[in-house]
């Protein structure tokens, strides 16, 4: 319980803000319960679309340093709920609408209809970006030349010695994303294409910026530069986890203030869940905790990737990663516990 005190806090408090958000825009009691339900529904929602990012959190926090942890923790924290639960949307339907952000900011406030359409129009370049970046995560565990624990054998062995061909998870993204745009109206193939390159170059930027903060000797200044890195990466996965989540989240309510309130009261929780696991040392005791979490991942991406042709409701992709989750941890069960792969 001690991991998520300060989680159970936030969200008591994000409640009952929720409920008065909710009373301010519909003046009754019974619309305030109903924000309040809503605000909790979308942080569930959060939790379950994030519990695989607390298992690849924790496998990346767990090689931090102290200083970085708690940065991640506490900045991180600051980006996630402000950033991309406020800002990032805001963001969006700026670039969208040709506005200033203030002058979005007063769209969500004042005409709040308005303000989702314009958000929803943009998900398909959104999705595109965060799924592509989510792609190239799970595609870079899998196509690893160095990884030997294998959980699905018959898929990851092969992918295995694939990973020894250099930038073939790279190939095999373009190839994808190639496809999908084919299959697409000529008005929208262009975006997604550009949309899905730029999540490419930005996890291909990221990796290089960690690849060159850890080329340097051991010593403690570079190990809180590798730190730095993987902070920088931490926080590129949590945006393109919440990517998706952000934008679904005005299918349920197109309040802006109380999908920021339900969606920061997951993001408390899926750290509360990083903390856990790193101290718990689940990902050793567990041995494909970390295979089922990456393989949520690649179906989150597919999922997210070919929105275009077949929307699943929020839930059902929660319900998805967490059936995979919870297969592997069962099979970790059978198994025991795993050596470091070093």
């Amino acid at each position: 319980m001690k991991y998520f005190r300060g989680s159970i806090v936030f969200s008591i408090f994000g409640l009952i803000a929720s409920y008065f958000i909710g009373h301010y825009y519909g003046g009754t009691t019974a619309k305030a319960l109903e924000a309040l339900f809503i605000a909790a529904v979308l942080a569930v929602l959060e939790i379950s679309l994030s519990f695989d990012n607390a298992i690849v959190n924790a496998s990346v926090l767990k090689n931090m340093t102290e200083v970085w942890r708690k940065r991640f923790l506490t900045w991180g924290m600051v980006i996630a709920v402000f950033g991309m639960r406020l800002v990032f949307p805001l963001l969006i339907v700026a670039v969208v609408a040709k506005i200033d952000p203030f002058s979005a900011l007063k769209l969500a406030a004042f005409k709040p209809d308005e303000y989702a359409k314009l958000m929803i129009s943009a998900h398909l370049e959104v999705a595109a970006f965060g799924g592509t970046f989510l792609l190239m995560v799970a595609l870079s565990y899998f196509y690893d030349s160095e990884k030997v624990e294998h959980w699905i054998t018959w898929i990851e062995k092969p992918a295995a010695i694939l990973g020894k061909v250099e930038a073939v998870e790279m190939a095999v993204c373009v190839v994808v994303l190639v496809t999908i745009s084919h299959f697409l109206p000529e008005k929208e193939n262009f975006s997604f294409l550009v949309s899905g390159l730029a999540g490419l170059i930005t996890f291909v930027a990221v990796d290089g910026i960690g690849a060159f903060m850890e080329a340097t000797e051991d010593t403690m200044k570079d190990m809180h530069k590798a730190s730095a890195a993987m902070f920088i990466y931490l926080e590129v996965l949590d945006a393109s986890f919440s990517f998706d989540g952000v934008v679904g989240a005005f299918a349920i309510t197109h309040n802006l203030f109380i999908i920021m309130v339900g969606l920061s009261i997951g993001a408390f929780f899926v750290r509360s869940l990083t903390i856990m696991f790193v101290e718990k040392e689940a990902l050793t005791k567990f041995a494909y905790l970390e295979h089922g979490a990456f393989y949520a991942i690649g179906t989150l991406a597919a999922i997210m990737l070919t929105d275009p042709f077949l929307h699943f409701p929020e839930w059902v992709t929660g319900l998805i990663g967490a059936v995979i989750v919870l297969v592997a941890f069962l099979w970790s069960l059978k198994k025991g516990p795993t050596e470091s792969e070093g």
